[in-house]
């Protein structure tokens, strides 16, 4: 049976001095949105702010300084993402890029893709979308039947893509097709590209949620090309690869402080003196908000440490 590691800790102290910078940015950047505005944190696209966040240096954080990072620690890094959270700050567009597609880059990627892509993302100009779900391919990815078929200098690409959150307000997307269809080993002949959001053959098409909101789409490929310097890592490896990026989605806080804004404005809401059932249930509520703080605390802890958190951060 697998076990889980998490560990109570403390962070240290320059990453408590980070918090106090960071928030000092977020009174001032901040000062004049609504409550419900931030209530959309996580979902709020504005590139404007994500490049004043690059240019305070942290998108990026832990990256080699020589592809635009800073090299700092993961628990630092945490830090920002959780005040970030916190604030209802707007950081849609560079959040995935930061939390996943720049790391699977950084591990991955050949030289010349890191040179190119990574001091973009570090500066919170790019922003990046993930291109794995399809219509019949969701909870069991390795079922994807989305095509890149080798041609000449490249792969043609056909098949569709669903879910794709901001993929109209995107640069890029990393996106998992397949390259070869081995029988009866549905996690064989996968492989990772970065695809350029803009490239012929490409249709994106709004799912408009019941809200009547614009985040999810439908991505069709239709002998759209990607150039052979743009696949991510070895041909037929991308469900290692694809499983790496999966860990470092799951690795950070936001599942959880994405619902934070509405918590506050809930207490906020009944005030000093709520009846019983009005406490009781915020107090539920607040005790699991603390446990998931020290789960992804540990997770992040692990990360600095050079363990692998794929399981707890799941």
């Amino acid at each position: 049976m697998a076990t889980f590691h998490f560990e109570l800790l403390d962070l240290p102290p320059e990453a408590e001095a980070l918090r106090s910078e960071v928030r000092a940015f977020l009174r001032e950047t901040l000062r004049d949105r609504a409550p419900h505005t931030r209530a959309r944190s996580w979902g709020g696209f504005d590139r404007e702010f994500s490049k004043k966040v690059g240019a305070r240096g942290w998108i990026g954080l832990t990256w080699p300084k020589k592809y635009g990072g800073h090299e700092r620690s993961a628990l630092e890094r945490y830090v920002v993402l959780e005040e970030m959270l916190a604030a209802g700050a707007p950081v849609s567009a560079h959040w995935v890029a930061d939390r996943q597609s720049g790391p699977l880059l950084l591990r991955f990627g050949t030289e010349e893709q890191r040179e190119r892509f990574l001091p973009g993302i570090a500066r919170g100009e790019l922003a990046f979308a993930i291109g794995m779900s399809e219509p019949d391919s969701g909870s069991d990815l390795a079922s994807i039947r989305t095509r890149a078929e080798k041609v000449s200098g490249g792969y043609k690409v056909n098949g569709t893509k669903v879910w794709t959150s901001n993929a109209h307000l995107s640069d890029y997307m990393i996106a998992l097709f397949r390259t070869r269809v081995v029988p009866d080993k549905k996690h064989e002949g996968l492989s990772q590209f970065l695809v350029d959001a803009r490239s012929p053959g490409i249709s994106i098409r709004p799912i408009i949620d019941l809200s009547g909101a614009h985040h999810f789409n439908e991505v069709v490929f239709q002998d759209a090309f990607v150039p052979e310097d743009m696949r991510v890592g070895e041909e037929d490896a991308g469900w290692k690869q694809v499983t790496t990026e999966l860990a470092f989605e799951r690795s950070g806080p936001e599942r959880y402080l994405s619902s934070i804004q509405l918590l506050i404005e809930t207490i906020r809401e009944v005030g000093k003196e709520p009846g019983e059932r009005a406490a009781v249930t915020i107090g539920r509520l607040v005790a699991h908000l603390a446990t998931l703080r020290q789960m992804s605390l540990s997770v992040a802890r692990m990360l600095q440490a050079g363990q692998n958190p794929n399981l707890e951060a799941a």
